[in-house]
Parts: C-alpha cells; structure tokens; sequence
C-alpha cells in the first residue's frame, strides 16, 4: 500500500502483541523502513518498537468520577522522557539504572 501511495498515513494498534525480543526488533526495523514512505503511527508496548520511533506519545487513561467515563491523556515525549519511558517498557515499574543503560543502548543502536 505504501509504495503505490494510497494511504498516507498507516495506525498499527499493538501489531506486536505477543512477541518479544529479536521478532519485536524485525517488526521495529519494518515500521521505521515503512515510515520512510508514509506517516506511520503505532501502539506499541514493545521497547524495540518504540525506540526506533522519531517521536514518541505517552498515552495514559484515567478513570473519572469512580469510573462513569474514561479520560485519555496524550503527552510528546522529549529525548530524556523517551529514554525514561523505553526503560520502564523494559523494567516495568521500578526502573532501575540498569534499564535505563539498556534503554539509552538500545536507542542509540536504532539511531
């Protein structure tokens, strides 16, 4: 579809559930080539996905008013957040500073 142009923008909701490692890493490699061609957005929670990213969104949803209705917040991450959220994404809740070493590693080998 990207090459013959007829989509400008293509949206992968979680396109790598389920995997991990070096098959996360190939659909990364994947969506940066394919982003050469088309804007590209994608849902990720694999941190080889999201450090080939050249812009990187937090989303978060927050529970309001005991759960009557759900409130999305989307921030822009600068360089330092995105080292900070890659980390997370690979240490889960206690980022240590081992992830975040893996994390800034794993962002400067994608470029």
């Amino acid at each position: 579809m990207a090459d013959q142009g007829s989509a400008p923008v293509l949206i992968f909701d979680e396109i790598d559930t389920g995997v991990g490692g070096a098959v996360a890493d190939a659909i990364g490699r994947r969506l940066s080539r394919l982003a050469d061609k088309v804007q590209v957005l994608a849902v990720t929670h694999a941190p080889q996905v999201a450090a080939r990213a050249q812009r990187h969104l937090l989303i978060e949803k927050q529970a309001v008013a005991e759960g009557a209705f759900v409130r999305t917040h989307v921030k822009r991450l600068d360089d330092a957040a995105r080292r900070e959220e890659v980390a997370r994404m690979l240490a889960g809740a206690s980022v240590t500073e081992e992830a975040r070493a893996a994390a800034s590693k794993l962002m400067s080998e994608v470029g």
